[in-house]
């Protein structure tokens, strides 16, 4: 009888033992499970745990395109140059665009100070045309400065190698002068200049074959002031270019790579808009594609 009992105690004990046994290695799977998991989260805390669409709502997000993306080579032009004084921008026929524009073009860059105004125009939000002197280019410092003028976004045109008086020279020498220039532009910017202007406002009937061929747009000035001994002051300069009587709409206004000028070009900005004039994206007026273009 005893004997009995002691084997029933004995299986009994067994069976506990083994019971905790199973239940801490149940227990420690879990902890592993958890500890595994919280690893998970801790490593990517900069996972997005919110919900993403699916089925076709997702699909129909991914396809979509912002609405204010515009090809820009379905940008349309909306201004041009007068033929006939080559200087005022004007709409173009059939176009709707504010006609009260001046224009602003800076000579003679990049000397000096080129990048600066570039600087200024961009604080200021408008846009301008730089000139540029091939004679300028021709070191590493300039090619910079005309990177960096380019890379703010401003138009670029032609205004010779050297600054001579065009009539002055034969024609291969006036073909030299442009087209140096502006291959020498291509090369640093990788784009040709679309516009052109003549040192002194001197054309020749080959300057302007030749310009129209390389589809630049040939331009002079309305007026300017800051090469003259009374405007060579930040303060008289950007009074009499707001307040000139020549200031009209389509206005171009022609200024220089200077330090006064530079120092007017906020004053003449502010003095333009608080006449109600917009200043016009050159990138919006119309130049003639050259003959390969056409062809294309």
């Amino acid at each position: 009888m005893m004997k009995r009992t002691l084997a029933t105690l004995f299986l009994a004990s067994t069976l506990v033992l083994t019971a905790c046994e199973t239940s801490g290695a149940d227990n420690e799977d879990d902890n592993e499970i958890t500890e595994t998991e919280n690893e998970d989260v801790q490593a990517s805390p900069d996972e997005d745990f919110s919900e993403t669409p699916d089925g076709e709502d997702a699909e129909s997000q991914e396809d979509e395109e912002p609405e204010d993306e515009i090809d820009e080579e379905e940008q349309a032009f909306l201004y041009e140059i007068n033929e006939r004084d080559i200087a005022t921008v004007q709409v173009i026929e059939g176009e709707e665009a504010n006609a009260q524009v001046a224009l602003l073009t800076y000579d003679d860059a990049p000397d000096k100070y080129a990048v600066d105004i570039a600087e200024v125009l961009l604080e200021h939000d408008a846009h301008a045309i730089f000139f540029v002197n091939g004679m300028y280019i021709e070191n590493e410092e300039g090619q910079d400065m005309l990177r960096d003028i380019h890379e703010m976004g401003f138009a670029i045109g032609n205004h010779t190698h050297t600054h001579p008086s065009l009539p002055s020279l034969t024609e291969e020498q006036q073909t030299e002068e442009i087209m140096k220039t502006s291959d020498l532009i291509e090369e640093i910017i990788g784009e040709r200049p679309r516009f052109f202007r003549a040192p002194f406002g001197q054309n020749t009937d080959h300057v302007r074959e030749l310009v129209k061929e390389d589809g630049m747009v040939l331009m002079n000035w309305t007026y300017g002031y800051d090469w003259e001994s009374g405007y060579m002051e930040a303060g008289p300069l950007a009074d009499i270019m707001v307040n000139s009587e020549l200031l009209r709409p389509g206005a171009n206004l022609l200024m220089h790579d200077r330090s006064w000028t530079l120092e007017a070009t906020p004053a003449i900005i502010e003095g333009l808009r608080e006449k109600e004039y917009e200043i016009v994206d050159p990138d919006l007026i119309r130049s003639e594609p050259t003959e390969s273009e056409e062809t294309d």
